[in-house]
């Protein structure tokens, strides 16, 4: 195991491409039996750092340990262990759904009859135990996300990482793939998850770090950081187009204001008192929403809402 007890530790990690940073010194320990993720715009780092996680890209310099091992002098030893989900299926389309399960299996030196026992098991954990003599090609997506992750839990994986895991599917899907990972960390597998979609990091990671531009901004649980960077509730408030207040009507009455272009966003810890003091002073939207503050306005705050590309 590594240091601290982590499956990961990594400490001034750095990766460079010519003169460009791509990770600039970051910190990280995932614990063993933990979903820990890394959310960030594009170009923050996340791949660049998944990809020397998954020995398949050399550190620049810094000290990273995967497994308790060192992956530029034991990258075999760690790929053996590790699965991975790439963020695009890389299936192989002529194949069967099982046999692509069995091809996967004989890359890690598993004998037949172990890999189709464990095909078998996997099948049905994706729930594809109907389609397992079908092509791949004519699947859903939802269909070839689940049998890449059965894949990719062929050689039983200790450490997991998925990149984007359920990006381009539809809520069902996205559901159901949420029940497959929860199950696996049930039964004890490391999750190391990227994803843009912060409800996703919510329900699935126990810890996460939020980067930007190489470097770490925050790091906790999506319940701490919520805390720690926003607050309880959210006031929407929406105006017609070029008839929003001044904003110094609302001064003091939430802890932090938004101007957006289509609308107003007051944190507070009660919104819905928020409100009727803005109504009070005069305030009239065309209309209001209360929510809870989410890991998506701690994320807007902490990476901005300018689109990188």
């Amino acid at each position: 195991m590594a240091d601290n007890g982590s499956l990961v530790h990594a400490r001034d990690l750095v990766k460079r491409f010519g003169d460009f940073a791509a990770v600039r010194g970051i910190d990280v320990d995932v614990r063993r039996g933990e979903a820990f993720g890394f959310l960030g715009p594009n170009g923050a780092g996340k791949s660049s750092t998944m990809r020397m996680v998954g020995c398949v890209s050399p550190r620049t310099s810094g000290e990273l340990r995967v497994l308790g091992l060192d992956p530029e002098r034991d990258g075999p030893r760690i790929r053996a262990r590790l699965g991975v989900v790439p963020q695009l299926d890389n299936l192989d389309a002529e194949l069967t759904v099982r046999q692509n399960l069995h091809v996967y299996g004989r890359f890690f030196g598993l004998s037949k009859s172990h890999v189709r026992a464990k095909a078998d098991e996997l099948l049905d954990f994706a729930q594809l135990t109907e389609r397992a003599d079908d092509e791949v090609d004519p699947l859903s997506g939802g269909m070839k996300r689940r049998l890449t992750i059965a894949r990719s839990l062929i050689n039983d994986p200790e450490l997991l990482l998925l990149d984007e895991p359920t990006t381009g599917l539809d809520p069902q899907a996205r559901h159901l793939l949420w029940d497959r990972l929860f199950r696996l960390k049930q039964n004890g597998v490391t999750l190391i998850i990227t994803t843009h979609y912060m409800d996703e990091a919510e329900q699935l990671c126990d810890r996460l770090v939020v980067m930007d531009d190489g470097r770490i901004v925050a790091e906790g649980s999506p319940s701490e950081l919520i805390g720690r960077y926003s607050t309880r509730e959210v006031l929407e408030l929406r105006f017609p187009p070029d008839v929003a207040p001044p904003l110094d009507q609302l001064d003091g009455l939430a802890d932090r204001l938004e101007a957006l272009p289509d609308r107003l966003l007051l944190y507070a810890t009660d919104g819905e008192a928020v409100l009727a003091a803005a109504h009070g002073r005069g305030v009239r939207p065309v209309s209001s929403l209360v929510r809870r503050s989410t890991l998506e306005d701690v994320f807007l705050r902490l990476t901005g809402r300018t689109l990188v590309d």
